[in-house]
């Protein structure tokens, strides 16, 4: 493990091997140890490279409220900095919702990608959702105008209707509601790499809709989808991923 400072941002890194490069970008609310067993699975035979996100893992949190702009960007300062340049791409959910902004502002740096389970299509919204939202509000209003009692009502009106990942952003709060609020469809259709889908059937953060939106609309992408397997489908089937990503990387 090393660490790089990247525009006043302290950034965690591991990198080792040799041969062709593999950057792995893990999910929101994860680290570099969450893609440990593809990591150790590649590096006999590639250079790869992982990174905590700024704000995850022992990486500094970002100075403002980021974007997927800003995220991809500080990936780029890595791979600049560690003179990796174009590497093959793995990534699982928030970090295939950066890799789709890298590979498509900077298609040049970017080789094969493999999304898994992978973030920013967004799902249709239920009636459900739009209540959540009218509750915030409230929430937010009460904060605003009532005081200390205003805003411990906001806080347990969060986290009722609150996702588990916002209740557990803290400080980056800010930073997820600009990250899932991001459509990167209309994107989708620049993607020059050629593409694999992993999913997992039962996933019900990403759904499979969103990986059949990305698989229509990315020129060159097929889809895999494991049965009984749910957001981490990487890690509940793993003997079956490591066949597919391996005999993608080769082809």
């Amino acid at each position: 493990m090393a660490y790089l400072e990247v525009d006043g941002t302290k950034l965690r890194y591991s990198m080792a091997g040799s041969g062709t490069s593999i950057l792995l970008l893990h999910g929101w609310g994860g680290s570099i140890e969450s893609m440990g067993m593809i990591f150790d699975d590649l590096v006999r035979d590639h250079t790869v490279v992982a990174v905590d996100f700024p704000g995850h893992g022992e990486s500094s949190l970002p100075p403002t409220a980021w974007g997927v702009t800003d995220y991809a960007q500080s990936v780029l300062c890595v791979m600049d900095a560690l003179h990796v340049q174009r590497p093959h791409i793995i990534a699982h959910s928030h970090g295939g919702r950066v890799t789709i902004k890298l590979a498509t502002v900077h298609p040049d740096r970017v080789g094969k990608l493999v999304l898994v389970n992978s973030a920013g299509v967004k799902s249709p919204r239920s009636w459900r959702y739009y209540g959540r939202v009218l509750a915030a509000k409230g929430g937010k209003f009460l904060a605003k105008y009532c005081g200390r009692i205003g805003n411990m009502a906001r806080e347990r009106i969060y986290r009722v209707v609150g996702s588990k990942d916002y209740a557990n952003a803290g400080p980056l709060r800010e930073t997820f509601v600009k990250l899932v609020n991001e459509d990167l469809t209309p994107i989708l259709p620049q993607i020059k790499s050629p593409t694999l889908l992993v999913w997992g059937a039962e996933d019900t953060e990403t759904p499979l809709s969103s990986a059949k939106v990305m698989e229509r609309l990315i020129p060159q992408a097929r889809l895999v989808v494991f049965q009984n397997a749910g957001h981490f489908s990487y890690l509940d089937q793993y003997g079956k991923f490591r066949l597919i990503v391996r005999q993608f990387l080769s082809e």
